[in-house]
């Protein structure tokens, strides 16, 4: 049981790449490659804690993260007289990609434009929305880095190989179609429940990507590293 990372357009290191920037705050003309390697062999790690299949891709861009790291560690002879900088060619790339995923996703935004458009409740209706702001789609990478969260508050330990004899990935999508059917709207947490089992969160997050492959659901947040709400993609 593997799941590839690549639900949404252009999905790949490259996107995780640019996560990190923005999670970070950091200039993409000046990355703190030593930082950013960190975080993303962090990502890395957990993807395949989490039994999911990590492309090769992936394996290339944190090789060429080190390869600069290693670079940007050695001394500058005093007779090159414009040192190049290592990183220039990551920052190119970087830049060209986020030009062509922000014409792709306007594309695509046209093309669906009144057809996935979720209706935020009114006041009193849903306590839960308590701001105006508008709701954006999450990557994947946030619903990694929000399971990560969920995942470090509990009681430390490693994360246990998934035992598909004590729970079946087709129940636990089936109980969230259920729940989701039932109250139209859930946050993250509230699929959780109370339950401190990381067999259950682990299923779950496995449950909700595939979900989301399939284009049944989707995941929205009013901010960065705020509430992710579940909503059905087509509601009833």
């Amino acid at each position: 049981m593997s799941y590839e990372i690549k639900l949404d357009i252009f999905q790949g290191p490259l996107d995780l790449l640019l996560y990190l920037i923005k999670k970070n705050e950091i200039d993409i003309y000046n990355i703190p490659i030593a930082l950013v390697t960190k975080q993303y062999l962090e990502y890395l790690d957990l993807m395949k804690a989490m039994n999911l299949d990590v492309a090769g891709e992936y394996l290339v861009m944190a090789s060429a993260l080190i390869h600069i790291k290693s670079r940007m560690l050695l001394p500058v002879h005093e007779d090159e007289e414009e040192p190049v900088d290592p990183r220039d060619e990551l920052t190119r790339q970087l830049l060209e990609y986020q030009t062509f995923k922000a014409a792709a996703l306007k594309l695509e935004a046209m093309n669906i434009l009144g057809r996935d458009v979720f209706r935020r409740p009114e006041p009193g209706e849903d306590d839960r929305d308590d701001d105006n702001r508008p709701l954006e789609e999450v990557n994947i990478f946030q619903l990694v880095e929000a399971f990560r969260q969920i995942v470090s508050s509990m009681v430390a330990g490693e994360l246990m190989e998934i035992d598909s004899e004590r729970m079946s990935l087709s129940d636990r999508i089936n109980e969230i179609m259920e729940q989701l059917t039932k109250e139209k709207v859930l946050t993250f947490l509230e699929l959780l429940g109370d339950t401190n089992d990381r067999l259950k969160v682990i299923y779950t997050f496995l449950a909700l990507l595939e979900l989301m492959k399939l284009r049944v659901i989707k995941a929205y947040q009013a901010e960065q590293f705020g509430t992710i709400r579940i909503y059905l993609a087509v509601e009833e």
